[in-house]
């Protein structure tokens, strides 16, 4: 995905007008990851949806995105960041419109999936555009502008869902957070096509088309069932999916491993196992993104047992919102003094903060809103640490890659998030809808959200201690590792 860039590279003059619309394309995967949570009540009440249902609406997202986010970049790679991106962004919007006219609930999950999908086409591009655009000097602070709107994203999404929710425009109700972006992506689309540059690498690597397909089904046939399965009674469906899907995960394994002997480019290289660091670090990873799940638990809380409005319930985000933006910014200073412990150290806040709002939730009487100044702190604490984690943690898993596979690396640990998201949906949500049974009361919602946050505290240390030892010195780390796995 990057692109080579010869040392009498002449910028682009219009680089920053272009970099204008990569940021607007790249603010509305997360923004529409976020934004759907405040408004899923409202959409099980409209539409009938099961709990399985309202889950599959966002790990289906999830699970979509994070299969073919390495494939989105080596599409932009092969035929055109340019036209790559204004292709993936039209089919936002043609996704965006079917979940916005959805009068079912397979509708919105179909179109929830191809959002996923066309969100994994624009996104690379605006990261590997950065590297074609700009000369050396100017990309640190490019960088530095696409993470802020990622991080600004997810502080206005839950307050923007409430609000256009409970505007009501043109009675359209919960329908309009996915109906607003039509304007957005027209707006884009308008844009780029006389602004951005089509960029695209001097050696793209041919698709995995095998791998992707593989990849996938060993994904979906692990969420589905883990969604489906508590509320349909465990069928022998659902156990015939679990079993399949490290069947396909092996074949999937084995397969990219033949085609790197072959000389092929696979979706994931198998140079990557022979870094213990870096897997280290992917486990943790596949750990840290479950709190994805606490933004839906949080949410059918505030709406379900307290009686919030949407517009409410996306303004008590605002404080978690607000420490993920402070977060990244402070992240130099933590690591001049906490140096490698700092994604340890984030994580450890988010644990403070998940347990503080356990006993906020659990103090207070059924029905009833917990004590202002806990909630304000624990939510705090919870976006500030995983502002101060979320790069950190990435930056470390990157950092063990083996010689010249920090590209692949970064691709793996987007995907691997994302992946991470989607289970945490799927697992974390299961557990909290299966506590708070099938006529849920205040009382059982808030035992059910307590019992979901213990869930994703217990993630976030385990995650927390992995990073430690991802972040080893090396020689040390492979010590450690031994100790641990058994190597092939």
């Amino acid at each position: 995905m990057n692109a080579n860039i010869s040392s009498d590279h002449v910028p682009d003059p219009r680089r920053w007008f272009s970099f204008v619309v990569l940021l607007a394309g790249a603010f509305l995967p997360p923004l529409d990851f976020f934004i759907v949570n405040v408004a899923l009540p409202s959409i099980r009440t409209s539409l009938g949806t099961t709990s399985a249902e309202v889950q599959l609406v966002i790990s289906g997202y999830a699970a979509a995105y994070a299969v073919f986010l390495i494939t989105g970049g080596r599409l932009g790679d092969i035929y055109g960041r340019r036209r790559v991106f204004l292709a993936g962004l039209v089919c936002f919007g043609v996704s965006s419109f079917i979940c916005g006219l959805s009068m079912s609930p397979a509708m919105l999950i179909a179109g929830r999936v191809l959002q996923g999908l066309s969100a994994a086409a624009m996104a690379p591009q605006g990261l590997a555009s950065i590297n074609a655009l700009f000369p050396e000097q100017e990309r640190a602070r490019a960088l530095g502008l696409y993470g802020a709107t990622i991080g600004l994203s997810a502080i206005v999404a839950q307050a923007l869902g409430g609000l256009l929710i409970a505007a009501n425009i043109f009675h359209l109700g919960w329908r309009v957070i996915f109906l607003i972006n039509l304007p957005v992506v027209a707006a884009v689309f308008a844009g780029g096509l006389p602004l951005l540059s089509d960029t695209r690498s001097d050696r793209p690597a041919a698709l995995d088309k095998v791998g992707v397909v593989l990849c996938a089904l060993a994904l979906g046939l692990l969420v589905v069932p883990l969604v489906e399965g508590r509320e349909a009674g465990w069928p022998w469906w659902a156990f015939a999916m679990l079993i399949g899907s490290p069947a396909f995960a092996v074949a999937f394994w084995r397969y990219e491993t033949a085609l790197e002997a072959r000389g092929g480019a696979p979706l994931v290289s198998p140079k990557l196992s022979r870094s213990p660091g870096l897997i280290v670090g992917l486990i943790g990873v596949l750990f840290f993104y479950v709190l994805s799940a606490f933004f839906l638990t949080f949410s059918v809380f505030l709406q379900g047992a307290l009686g919030a409005s949407p517009l409410t319930a996306g303004l008590v985000f605002v404080p978690c919102g607000i420490g993920f933006f402070i977060g990244p910014l402070t992240t130099p200073l933590a690591i001049r003094y906490f140096g490698r412990f700092v994604p340890a150290i984030g994580m450890t806040l988010e644990v403070v903060g998940s347990l503080i709002l356990c006993a906020a939730v659990a103090s207070a009487p059924a029905g009833q809103s917990p004590a202002g100044l806990p909630l304000v702190c624990a939510l705090w604490l919870i976006g500030f640490g995983q502002g101060w984690a979320l790069p950190t943690l990435v930056r470390t898993v990157i950092d063990r890659s083996p010689p010249g596979g920090s590209g692949m690396s970064a691709g793996v640990v987007n995907s691997a998030l994302q992946i991470s998201a989607a289970l945490g949906v799927a697992v974390i949500g299961g557990i909290f809808y299966g506590v708070a049974g099938n006529v849920p009361s205040p009382g059982s919602l808030a035992h059910a959200f307590i019992v979901a946050m213990l869930c994703v505290a217990g993630c976030l240390t385990i995650s927390a201690l992995l990073s430690i030892c991802a972040s080893m010195p090396r020689a040390q780390a492979v010590t450690k590792a031994d100790e641990v796995f058994v190597t092939k």
